[in-house]
């Protein structure tokens, strides 16, 4: 397995070549950057390195889109204290099965919304989007998977997801390296895994 700033640098190249190689389908210019939840805060400071590098030798700027921030921008849209009084009277599962169906609700605002009015304004020749802080969506808030398909022929911009978890087989990832008890576990991906 490659260390991180191999992939890192495999990942820097391919999005500074034009076209960028990171997805087989011009509808998807998905990717997934896979890492070991240990290496969370050294791969923070890699990415800013990165970007700054992107920035410099290929003329590619990134926008850093906090998936924990956008959990929390909803929470307080909805109501921080009402899902506080959930989590007491019903328990955290409830709570956070509540918090799900708020970033999939349509009457709310669905999570891949909020990411598309984050990167309306950025050009797929110049830029490209890092989906950090994947943590915000543990233990099981929203899939990345889903995320990721509800996105799907909506933009033309690279993107990134960065991944904590590990790699099962093939394409299947373990969010976090949480068991597979109660709906969490691998999921398949079909875009690129760095």
């Amino acid at each position: 397995m490659p260390s991180l700033a191999d992939a890192l640098a495999e990942l820097k190249e391919d999005l500074g070549s034009r076209p960028v190689r990171i997805a087989a389908h011009s509808d998807i210019p998905f990717a997934v950057f896979r890492y070991s939840p240990e290496d969370e805060f050294a791969l923070r400071r890699h990415l800013r390195l990165l970007a700054v590098n992107l920035k410099k030798d290929c003329s590619r700027s990134v926008l850093f889109v906090s998936l924990a921030r956008l959990v929390w921008e909803t929470a307080e849209l909805f109501g921080i204290d009402d899902l506080f009084q959930t989590e007491s009277l019903r328990g955290f599962d409830r709570a956070q099965q509540h918090l799900q169906s708020i970033l999939v609700s349509e009457d709310f605002k669905p999570a891949e919304e909020s990411v598309l009015e984050k990167t309306a304004s950025l050009d797929p020749e110049t830029d490209c989007v890092f989906l950090v802080r994947a943590g915000g969506l543990a233990p099981a808030v929203l899939r990345t998977s889903a995320l990721f398909g509800a996105l799907e022929n909506r933009t033309r911009v690279p993107v990134i997801l960065f991944y904590p978890g590990s790699l099962e087989f093939g394409t299947d990832l373990r969010f976090y390296d949480l068991p597979s008890q109660g709906g969490l576990g691998a999921y398949n991906y079909r875009v690129r895994i760095y």
